[in-house]
C-alpha cells in the first residue's frame, strides 16, 4: 500500500485532484449564467460518461453487471447528484473560493463516516477533525456564509453526501473495474441530476454565453474526465483520507482565482478560517499515515 502511494500514477492522480479540481469550481461558476446548477452537473457528466464508456467498449471492456449499475446509481446518486449538484446550486449564492474552503472539511467527516465501519482514528487525527470543525464553524460566521443559509445549507448536504459516497464506494458498493466503473457512475449520477432539474423546472439559457459554453467544455474534459477519475483512482488504490487530500490545496487555489478572476472578496477573518481548516486537514491525513 504505501508503495502504491508512492508510485507515479498515484501523484500523477494526487497532482490532477490538487490543481484542476481547484479550477473547476471557478469554472461551475461562470457557467451558471447559461446552465442552471443542476443541468449544468447532469449534462457534464452524461456527456463525460458517454465518452468513458464508449472508449472503454472500443478497447473491447465488458459492461457493468446489473448490481455493478445498482452501485453506480447508488454512489453516483451521493457523489454526483447530491455532492456536486448541492455545490453547484451553492454557487449561485456563495463565493466560488468559500465554497471549496467548506469542502476542505471532507476528510474529517470521511474520518467520522469510517468510524462506523470499525476504522478508530488516532489521537492525532481526532485533533485534526477538532481543528477543521472549528474552522467550519469561523468561516460560516463570515460574510460570505451568514448573508446566504441556501447557499450554507447546500454546501453541508454537498460535503456529507460526498463523504459517505467516498466512503461506501470502498467499503460496500464497489463499482465495475476501472474505467467501466468510473464511466457507469457519471452516468447514473449524471440521469439523477437531469431528473431533479426537471423537477426543479431549470432552462438553459439559449444561445448560451460564450464563457460559460468554455467553462462547461473544461468541466467535462478536465474536471470529469481527468480530475474525477484521478480522484475514483485513488480510492481504488488507497484510501479515502488520502484521495481527499485535494482538500487541503484546492481552497487555496480556488480563493486566489475567484479574486483573480471574477472579482470575488474574501475577508481576513475568512482567510483565517480557511487556515484553520487547512491545519486541521494536515493533522488528519499526518495522523492517518502514522
Amino acid at each position: 500500500m504505501h508503495k502504491a502511494r508512492l508510485s507515479p500514477l498515484i501523484l500523477a492522480c494526487l497532482a490532477a485532484t490538487w490543481l484542476i479540481w481547484g479550477s473547476t469550481y471557478l469554472a461551475i461558476k461562470f457557467a451558471l449564467p447559461s446552465f442552471p446548477p443542476f443541468w449544468q452537473m447532469g449534462s457534464r457528466f452524461l456527456v463525460a460518461g458517454a465518452l468513458l464508456l464508449a472508449w472503454t467498449r472500443w478497447r473491447r471492456q465488458p459492461l457493468p453487471t446489473a448490481l455493478q449499475w445498482r452501485n453506480a446509481l447508488i454512489i453516483g446518486g451521493l457523489m454526483l447528484g447530491s455532492g456536486m449538484g448541492c455545490t453547484a446550486y451553492s454557487e449561485q449564492y456563495v463565493a466560488s473560493g468559500l465554497v471549496v474552503a467548506f469542502i476542505a472539511v471532507v476528510p474529517a467527516v470521511i474520518a467520522l463516516i469510517n468510524r462506523f465501519f470499525g476504522i478508530r482514528p488516532s489521537r492525532l487525527e481526532l485533533i485534526g477533525i477538532s481543528v477543521g470543525f472549528m474552522g467550519v464553524l469561523l468561516l460560516v460566521r463570515g460574510a460570505g456564509f451568514s448573508a446566504s443559509p441556501a447557499g450554507l445549507t447546500a454546501i453541508s448536504i454537498a460535503s456529507i453526501s460526498w463523504s459517505l459516497g467516498s466512503v461506501l464506494s470502498q467499503r460496500k458498493f464497489h463499482l465495475a473495474p476501472g474505467a467501466v466503473g468510473f464511466a457507469s457512475e457519471m452516468l447514473a449520477g449524471g440521469l439523477l441530476l437531469v431528473i431533479a432539474s426537471a423537477l426543479f423546472g431549470e432552462t438553459p439559457q439559449w444561445p448560451p454565453q460564450p464563457v460559460a459554453v468554455a467553462a462547461w467544455v473544461y468541466l467535462v474534459s478536465f474536471g470529469s474526465l481527468l480530475a474525477f477519475n484521478a480522484y475514483m483512482v485513488l480510492l481504488a488504490h488507497g484510501n479515502a483520507v488520502l484521495a481527499s487530500s485535494y482538500t487541503f490545496v484546492n481552497p487555496v487555489i480556488a480563493m486566489l482565482l475567484g479574486i483573480a478572476l471574477a472579482g470575488e472578496t474574501v475577508s481576513r477573518f475568512e482567510w483565517l478560517a480557511t487556515g484553520v481548516i487547512l491545519a486541521g486537514v494536515v493533522l488528519l491525513i499526518v495522523g492517518r499515515r502514522s
